[in-house]
């Protein structure tokens, strides 16, 4: 028990001392505002959590059960979600007051352009009946962040500044936390409030690419949250659930797609023809519902905006250029180009492949097939952010939190008590997960 706990806390160090880097540079060399705010918060955050982990390392003193807490690994998450989350979000979303004198872009931002982009589509909603303006009205060549990439159930999100004014906490970033807190409420309740792990936290929830997503943006952690919703509906509530949330979710952000795939194959794996039938008709009426009084309206610029832009070919080019492999093949030329395409089609065709023939049969496989598309696509795209990678690691940490629950209910026996009932109060304290590999941290260990 030992050996496997100090496993782990070196693998916690690690995890930490990483993030700690990645916080640290953003802090120095970041160009944006809002990075650097964000970097210099969390380099505290994670600093903390080094010297906590690396005490906790060190350290063979057998705690009283009253100061056991302060030595738990789920210590450090908590400290770093308050420096690396919390606070800085606080900062940001205040700095915002219409008071603040702007100065010259970027670098003093304190939210990137996705946070007013959706609060602008908030207010065209209410004005217009449509959150897309019309580009041909600008009297010039339209620029990126004239573009609304979403769907129109993203405009949801900017509609309390729409409603109540400026105000701290009508920034759309406020709205994006909640509705992540609410649907991961949500799905820890659908599968029966297991126990989480430590590591599947630390991927999910406090990795750097979710924390500085949802400070400087946030757009993309309740698309993820929603994701891991409904992968737990699939399989432990009606299909009809999981369709409306999968629907809601590919009509804020057309990159969750992918996910509606794997779900779909999961739920006709798992639960036969009727119910993948019961799952895309409420899909099908769920998009129509959300895209039709928009699309009337303006059809155009609905396609303009939500099709064509992301995919390349509106009016204004994508800025998306992270030195990931696809973009770097795609700048050799029209030859790299036509080549990361090809690695693109490849990919998808083996993972399709690799969903026929091993269908997902649990929440973890959904996790595992969509983060490894996702993380495929985002690799290999010719035009492409670095930020999206939030999506895979989060996706992974999810994975976790599912194979822990599924491990701990297959030991479950009506003949006889659990692994949690021959555990003392004390020895509860510390373990997230009842795998000793996973969290073994029982902490009994003696000087």
């Amino acid at each position: 028990m030992e050996r496997t706990f100090r496993r782990a806390l070196r693998l916690d160090l690690l995890f930490y001392g990483i993030s700690l880097v990645f916080a640290a540079g953003n802090a120095v060399f970041s160009e944006f505002y809002g990075y650097r705010v964000w970097g210099n918060f969390a380099t505290a955050g994670y600093l903390v959590a080094v010297a906590l982990t690396a005490a906790q390392l060190v350290s063979r003193t057998d705690l009283s059960a009253t100061s056991r807490w302060l030595w738990s690994r789920w210590t450090p998450v908590v400290v770093v979600a308050l420096f690396a989350g919390v606070v800085p979000l606080l900062v940001l979303i205040f700095r915002r007051d219409p008071g603040f004198v702007w100065g010259q872009w970027p670098w003093s931002f304190p939210s990137q352009p996705e946070v007013w982009v959706v609060e602008r589509s908030a207010r065209l909603l209410m004005d217009n009946g449509t959150p897309y303006p019309d580009l041909g009205l600008l009297g010039r060549p339209p620029h990126p962040d004239d573009y609304t990439p979403y769907g129109p159930a993203m405009t949801v999100f900017g509609l309390p500044r729409a409603l109540f004014g400026d105000g701290p906490f009508t920034d759309a970033r406020v709205a994006f936390a909640v509705v992540t807190v609410l649907a991961i409420v949500l799905t820890l309740k659908v599968m029966g409030w297991p126990r989480v792990p430590v590591p599947a936290a630390q991927l999910a929830a406090v990795s750097p690419l979710t924390l500085l997503t949802m400070v400087v943006a946030g757009d993309d952690i309740p698309v993820i949250a929603l994701i891991v919703l409904a992968a737990a509906l699939a399989f432990r509530a009606s299909p009809a659930w999981a369709g409306l949330v999968i629907a809601v979710v590919i009509n804020m952000k057309l990159t969750a797609l992918p996910a509606l795939a794997v779900i779909a194959v999961a739920i006709i794996a798992a639960r036969g023809r009727r119910a993948m039938l019961i799952f895309f008709g409420t899909v099908i009426t769920t998009t129509a519902v959300l895209v039709i009084p928009v699309l009337s309206v303006d059809p155009q610029s609905f396609v303009e905006h939500v099709v064509l832009y992301p995919a390349g070919l509106g009016e204004a080019a994508s800025p998306a250029a992270s030195p990931l492999p696809g973009h770097l093949i795609a700048q050799l030329g029209p030859v790299g180009h036509a080549v990361s395409l090809a690695l693109l089609a490849l990919a998808a065709i083996a993972i399709a492949a690799w969903l026929v023939i091993r269908p997902p049969r649990d929440p973890a496989d959904v996790m595992l097939r969509t983060a490894v598309g996702l993380g495929t696509a985002i690799i290999l795209a010719p035009a492409t952010r670095w930020g999206y990678l939030v999506y895979p690691l989060a996706m992974l940490g999810a994975m976790l939190g599912f194979s822990a629950a599924a491990r701990r209910e297959g030991r479950r026996t009506p003949a006889g008590p659990t692994d949690d009932d021959r555990l003392s109060p004390t020895d509860r304290v510390n373990c997230a997960d009842d795998d000793p590999v996973a969290n073994p941290d029982t902490r009994g260990i003696q000087a």
